[in-house]
């Protein structure tokens, strides 16, 4: 990352849900410039918190992280901690995430989501952060049939709670940004994958599936396709994102960053049985509730605003996945 004179020494950055998929990457990123990170997770049993620790175990030998096991529905936590580090820039990526478990448990996406997005973007705009930065969702989109989507489009109708929350965040984030004019930034994410991704999510369900000679289910016959966006293009078109916060009288921003080109499952989970030098065998089940049939991300806008160019092919991504799969799996138990 290239920094420049919106970055100093001074600058503290906050990174929530700094044990996430996401979140972990980011703050590898950023700790490479000489600048304080801050890192907040609650670490919770959504998924595994050891394999939430392993990624958090090369975070916290740079002299330049601190850690905080926190909820960011803890508004006096919360407080304490910007009162504590004088925090200049946040990037939140705190959430409670998946789209089918908001059908078992909506309570904790309305916790999170919404109560916890509120007290932190309050927060912010007290403090006077130079650059709210936060993870939307391509889940807002629904099931539209409107490809690429745009973020022009309507986004009026989520079919899941957590589409419904992530819309929530977008609403609040324009109504600070015109209100208060704090400079904020929403990211639409498109199916992220690669080495350290969520073990809830289709690529290492596929691998430990596929590595242990088991069956895999495909939802909607096999007809799914995806924006799958390898993690470091997420990386990278995110922080030139946060480098760069909006200079209009209204300074927000809303942009989709994927890939820009839908994906067949059945051809991820060939590739991903290649790379990982095992036969696969599928079983083809109807579609879920929640689920939608194809994203496909425009990404015009991004590549306009800050020159976003994601590098990674589908074909290139697996192969590094597969590599980091079979080095790790014994985590994924």
């Amino acid at each position: 990352m290239k920094t420049d004179s919106f970055i100093t020494e001074k600058s503290v950055i906050l990174v929530t849900g700094c044990a996430g998929f996401i979140g972990a990457a980011i703050c590898q990123a950023l700790l490479s410039q000489n600048v304080m990170i801050i890192g907040i997770d609650n670490l919770n049993d959504y998924y595994d918190p050891n394999y939430k620790a392993a990624r958090l175990k090369a975070l916290k030998q740079a002299a330049n992280f601190i850690f905080y096991q926190d909820d960011i529905v803890n508004n006096a936590a919360l407080a304490k901690i910007f009162d504590l580090h004088n925090i200049t820039h946040v990037i939140h990526l705190a959430a409670q995430a998946g789209v089918r478990y908001s059908l078992e448990n909506p309570a904790a996406y309305i916790q999170s989501n919404v109560v916890g997005f509120a007290n932190l973007i309050e927060i912010c705009r007290q403090v006077k952060v130079k650059h709210f930065v936060y993870a939307s969702s391509s889940s807002v989109y629904g099931d539209s049939q409107q490809f690429p989507y745009s973020t022009q489009a309507n986004v009026d109708t989520p079919i899941s709670l957590y589409a419904a929350t992530k819309k929530s965040n977008e609403l609040m984030a324009h109504a600070y940004a015109h209100l208060y004019q704090l400079p904020v930034c929403g990211l639409r994410f498109f199916t992220v994958y690669g080495p350290w991704g969520r073990p809830d999510m289709a690529p290492i369900k596929f691998a430990k599936k596929i590595w242990a000679g088991e069956e895999i289910e495909v939802f909607n016959q096999g007809l799914n396709e995806r924006d799958f966006t390898y993690i470091d293009d997420i990386v990278n078109g995110t922080l030139k994102v946060f480098l760069q916060p909006s200079q209009n009288q209204v300074p927000y921003q809303l942009f989709n960053i994927g890939y820009g080109q839908p994906i067949k499952i059945l051809y991820f989970i060939e590739l991903l049985a290649h790379a990982l030098g095992k036969s696969v065998q599928k079983k083809l089940l109807p579609r879920q509730p929640g689920d939608v049939v194809k994203t496909w991300a425009e990404i015009d806008a991004l590549k306009k605003a800050v020159n976003y160019s994601p590098e990674t092919s589908i074909e290139e991504g697996i192969l590094r996945f597969a590599h980091w799969f079979k080095d790790n799996h014994a985590l994924l138990i």
